[in-house]
């Protein structure tokens, strides 16, 4: 069965509504839920804060006996098992709906189809892959935590005209975008569970790593790629622990004395393995799925963000670029070979460049 307009349309709906609680819904996906009667949205819901409860109890909730005989929009199949929460199929059966229209099956191996199977057992119409594409992008971290066991990592990365992130040893910090692009970073601070940097970032910038907007009160999970330890514990990060979840990835050889100092300060510390010289990236995202992490915005630093995308693990590239060039040598922001990975058509699919105020935006999404 073909999807009517108005069922794009209102899946559409569903997405932009779910994209509500992304960063905040813990280790679930940010589910978008709407119930249509007549043509009118008399339910809507998103996954609440921490996960629970799911998008469509709350949606069913609010249209209360209008559900019944309605078409229930959903950008994730319903789960169909028991967790700390009912089945949502079984609320979605008991409300009387009438017809559900999933933008996609979840690859959760506890729903994976099931779900579907359920509804339609129950003698509900089912319409499937409704602007799955689009579904898929908003879910990938949910998807990428249930099927490769880490989660999805957005890496924005800022640079002067002439494609440097800092000066050299003796120069000031960069102040390298403008305010619009910085309240731009706000926002996908926001959409992230976590903020992940590099100690180089850690020791130079001494950011705060918080979420700088009015009215909007959420702490992601601050991490810092720190082998040795070596976070000043008058820093910024480590002073403010005990009010902002910090944790810091070192490796094995770390110094103990240093890691018994962050911990009496409030840090959560970590163990995982080095590859080569540096931590394991991907031993890193790991442990942060293994957390309930699913979303992670790397603002790590021209190191970081070019062994993300070596690595494969860079699934968005948020690119900010000044009008203005440094005017002499200084760390370039991407190492030459991940700028062509992150060139290649065959790599990367990206959206048409636009400005935020003066500086250049483009978007890369991991093919």
């Amino acid at each position: 069965m073909k999807p009517g307009f108005m069922d794009l349309d209102f899946m559409a709906g569903a997405l932009q509504f779910g994209r509500r609680g992304l960063g905040r819904s813990g280790s679930n996906p940010s589910v978008g839920a709407l119930v249509v009667k007549d043509g009118i949205v008399v339910g809507r819901g998103v996954t609440a804060s921490g996960g629970r409860p799911h998008a469509e109890p709350v949606a069913l909730a609010q249209a209360g006996a209008l559900a019944r005989g309605a078409t229930l929009y959903v950008t994730l199949e319903p789960c169909s098992h028991t967790g700390k929460s009912p089945p949502c199929v079984e609320a979605v059966i008991a409300a009387g709906i009438a017809r559900v229209v999933s933008a996609m099956e979840d690859p959760n191996p506890l729903v994976a189809g099931q779900g579907h199977s359920r509804l339609r057992s129950a003698g509900i119409e089912v319409l499937t892959n409704i602007l799955a594409a689009e579904a898929r992008q908003a879910h990938l971290g949910h998807i990428l935590r249930v099927t490769q066991g880490r989660p999805m990592v957005t890496l924005k990365i800022a640079q002067t005209a002439d494609g440097y992130a800092a000066g050299g040893d003796y120069d000031p910090r960069l102040m390298i975008t403008g305010q619009a692009a910085n309240s731009f970073v706000q926002v996908l601070r926001s959409q992230h569970d976590a903020i992940m940097i590099g100690s180089e970032t850690a020791r130079i910038d001494d950011p705060a790593l918080t979420v700088r907007l009015a009215g909007v009160d959420c702490k992601p999970l601050r991490v810092v790629l720190d082998r040795e330890a070596s976070l000043n514990v008058r820093s910024r990060l480590v002073v403010s622990a005990r009010e902002i979840p910090t944790l810091i990835f070192v490796g094995e050889a770390a110094d103990k004395a240093r890691i018994s100092a962050l911990i009496d300060m409030g840090v959560d510390v970590e163990v995982v393995p080095l590859s080569g010289a540096h931590l394991d990236l991907k031993a890193a995202l790991q442990a942060l799925a293994h957390r309930g992490v699913t979303r992670v915005f790397s603002e790590g630093g021209p190191q970081v963000g070019s062994a993300l995308i070596d690595l494969g693990l860079a699934d968005e590239v948020v690119l900010l670029t000044a009008p203005k060039p440094f005017g002499r040598r200084g760390v370039a922001a991407l190492s030459i070979g991940a700028r062509t990975a992150l060139g290649s058509e065959a790599l990367y699919r990206t959206s048409e460049p636009t400005h935020i105020g003066m500086d250049k935006l483009e978007m890369f999404e991991r093919r």
